[in-house]
């Protein structure tokens, strides 16, 4: 059972590599299975369709993100303003420790899925529209809180969200486009100025 728990985990972490540094029409089953060191008879054990294993890839990643750096951003202990500093300050650091490390920036992976597959693969789209949605609910509930404790003048909390989370895709995706993380650190704290007006 162990063994098969790290087969899936080898196949996981090597398509989430190749897929994130490259693309996702751009890496076949028999490279992710050879980067692996697994048989495809392995691989179709885990996962019946490459769809089924970028599936698991956007959810593993997802959780990743969930625990990791989204957690420590939208703590709850944080003044609600200082969370926005948290997440664009993450998210250079992330960036930027792939640049130094490989001398160009990947990018967000579900963004350049987005890119990619949104109007090809309505499964995949779905799924990564989920995730989207998970972290604009961050920045709901983050905005609402603010408004709460009055550090901001009302406003459309969820569009104000929306609105945050294409920003912060943006830039990533225009950092990525330089390859200059520095963009993210330049543009980053202007998201805390984004403001949706409700309508009356």
């Amino acid at each position: 059972m162990l063994h098969d728990t790290d087969t899936r985990s080898r196949i996981l972490d090597t398509a989430r590599q190749l897929f994130h540094s490259r693309s996702y029409a751009d890496v076949g089953v028999k490279e992710i299975c050879d980067s692996a060191s697994v048989q495809k008879g392995s691989f179709y054990h885990f996962f019946p369709s490459k769809r089924d294993l970028a599936l698991a890839v956007i959810e593993d990643m997802a959780e990743d993100w969930a625990h990791g750096f989204v957690a420590e951003a939208f703590d709850r202990d944080l003044p609600p303003m200082e969370r926005l500093d948290y997440m664009i300050d993450a998210a250079y650091y992330w960036q930027k420790a792939a640049k130094d490390l490989e001398g160009r920036m990947r990018g967000c992976l579900f963004g350049n899925l987005a890119l990619e597959v949104s109007t090809r693969d309505e499964v995949l789209r779905a799924k990564l529209m989920a995730v989207f949605n998970k972290t604009r609910d961050r920045f709901r509930e983050t905005m609402e809180e603010a408004m709460e404790t009055g550090a901001v003048a009302p406003l459309d909390a969820k569009a104000t969200a929306d609105a945050m989370l294409a920003y912060l895709e943006g830039i990533i995706l225009l950092a990525k486009t330089r390859n200059d993380p520095e963009v993210i650190r330049k543009l980053g704290p202007a998201i805390k100025t984004l403001r949706i007006e409700r309508m009356n």
